[in-house]
């Protein structure tokens, strides 16, 4: 009895440190976790060093079980929407499919039918829609196939096509003419705010500009220059905000490293940077408009990283290219990460570490403040292999931690399961709806070629705090975790995706801490590992 009181008091005085610590939002000093291969620490004590993580970086291209992988926005993109007809469905293949106009975004002839139902598959989903605008000049009119639409004549765009226009100039309508030569944008888009008004739509202008003149040769022969594709961004982005003010648009959607450098070759390259120019420029024609019409410079990335001379983008799970493409992700913001590719050699664009977002945020800092940032196609390959859930999973934590605004995976082929895991690893990791935070909060590891960390807090409870742990190396790491936080967590939930758990998110043993707010944690081999610290 003699020893239970101090003993009460001194929980007393503990209880009550922690209480005070917590009101002043002060973090405490975590305890040493030990020897390991490698230190993740993880600051969740000041709000100073908090942002919010965009909710539109977890989304995909389609909605491939949507209600399991809770991607957060559906994109409807791709070659297919360059020369789509809202009035009618009719669009265009491209070089896709021999250049043939058809059905096959939607049989119907219901105005914007091919559109409708994801849009509301994607708004009981609670996830919001990107929807394509076509700007060039002509789209289908017919669903008739037959192949290459150039072989039906010399006037083919007259006798196949519908001239496209972003303004209408006249009276908008839900139920369009589709028995006229033109099809209006405008009209479109108000379509959508009429019909769609209580789902949460974003626009992109049309995809891949830079390849119209291969991909999309029968409506736009020639290469898109500079001055075109700004004036053609311009035109549509005011189409789109006139009738719908609140609206957010994408542009340009380049679809790779030589678009972002040169327009593909653009006619009027001058040997000039293509963002820095489109930068410039929008921000000129923001001006002369009187608000911003483009919110999101929209880029697609497909890494042209290769190991051992194999570019990481296919399937191929060989040592050297799995770990090239587990590597990969470091290229998005590492100055010390140099990967072997085109990009980086000395004798092409000499860039060495490409750091891509931070050194595209520098442009647009420098050009267009203000403008966000988007990859509304990304993939790096691997998809069905836990080297492709590895990859993804360290890409989707960067897109959070380098405040990405808008981001969409694309499937490049017919196995991406390991990838969709490591979306429920952010999205749904207990298969009952657990996220990752919203909020990004500091977290560093000793060596990120062999582990990297993400973390986050929520802004309903800044005490809850999630960890994203990512293990590179085909042996297993051991991990010393710290946590500085208001708060004196003694386990931790983990869940993993590992190569012989299959592409699923696996709850396993709780972990207890070391010390205060310390966790020593062994990663399995080339894995992800959710950590949830708890009381």
């Amino acid at each position: 009895m003699l020893e239970t009181t101090p003993r009460r008091r001194l929980t007393a005085a503990l209880v009550a440190l922690v209480a005070l610590v917590a009101l002043s939002g002060c973090g405490l000093a975590p305890s040493d976790p030990g020897a390991a291969d490698v230190r993740l620490t993880i600051d969740a004590a000041p709000d100073s060093l908090r942002h919010t993580i965009s909710p539109f970086v977890y989304g995909t291209n389609g909605a491939r079980d949507l209600a399991t992988n809770k991607q957060s926005v559906v994109r409807m993109g791709g070659n297919r929407w360059t020369a789509y007809n809202w009035e009618n469905n009719a669009s265009n293949a491209g070089s896709d499919w021999c250049f043939q106009n058809d059905g096959y975004l939607s049989s119907s002839n219901t105005p914007a039918e091919a559109v409708r139902p994801q849009i509301q598959q994607a708004k009981a989903a609670g996830a919001a829609v990107l929807v394509t605008v076509p700007i060039v000049d002509h789209v289908a009119a017919d669903k008739n196939g037959g192949c290459d639409v150039r072989n039906s004549g010399p006037n083919y765009l007259q006798t196949r096509f519908n001239q496209n226009r972003p303004t209408k100039g006249s009276a908008l309508s839900t139920t369009p003419n589709a028995t006229d030569d033109f099809v209006y944008q405008d009209e479109f888009v108000n379509w959508l705010k009429v019909n769609q008004s209580d789902a949460d739509i974003l626009f992109s202008l049309d995809n891949e500009p830079d390849l119209w003149s291969s991909t999309h040769a029968a409506v736009h022969p020639n290469p898109v220059g500079y001055a075109e594709l700004v004036q053609r961004n311009t035109d549509y982005a005011k189409a789109i905000k006139a009738v719908w003010p609140t609206a957010r648009v994408a542009g340009p959607v380049n679809y790779g490293f030589y678009g972002f450098e040169r327009l593909q070759g653009a006619p009027d390259a001058a040997n000039r940077n293509f963002l820095d120019y489109y930068l410039q420029q929008m921000k000129v024609a923001d001006t002369a408009a009187g608000k911003r019409l483009v919110d999101y410079l929209d880029l697609h990335w497909y890494p042209e990283a290769t190991g051992n001379g194999t570019r990481i983008t296919g399937t191929e799970t060989s040592a050297s290219v799995v770990a090239a493409r587990v590597q990969a992700p470091r290229s998005l913001w590492d100055p010390t990460y140099v990967e072997s590719s085109w990009i980086s050699d000395a004798g092409n664009y000499n860039y060495g570490a490409i750091r891509l977002i931070p050194r595209t945020q520098d442009r647009i800092d420098q050009h267009n403040p203000g403008t966000e940032l988007a990859f509304t196609e990304w993939n790096y390959g691997g998809g069905g292999h836990i080297s492709g859930a590895v990859a993804t999973a360290d890409v989707l934590g960067t897109f959070g931690r380098e405040d990405v605004g808008l981001a969409n995976y694309w499937e490049l082929h017919g196995d991406e399961s390991y990838a969709y895991a490591a979306f429920r690893a952010f999205r749904n990791y207990d298969g009952a709806g657990a996220s990752f935070g919203d909020q990004s909060i500091p977290a560093t590891s000793s060596d990120v070629s062999r582990a990297t960390v993400y973390a986050s807090a929520t802004s309903a409870d800044s005490t809850k705090v999630t960890i994203t742990a990512v293990n590179k190396s085909t042996s297993a790491t051991t991990a010393g975790i710290t946590v500085a936080c208001a708060v004196i967590f003694t386990k931790a939930k983990v869940y993993t995706i590992t190569q012989s758990g299959g592409a699923n998110v696996i709850r396993q043993a709780d972990i207890s801490t070391v010390g205060v707010n310390a966790y020593n944690y062994t990663m399995p081999p080339m894995s992800v590992s959710i950590i949830v610290p708890t009381v």
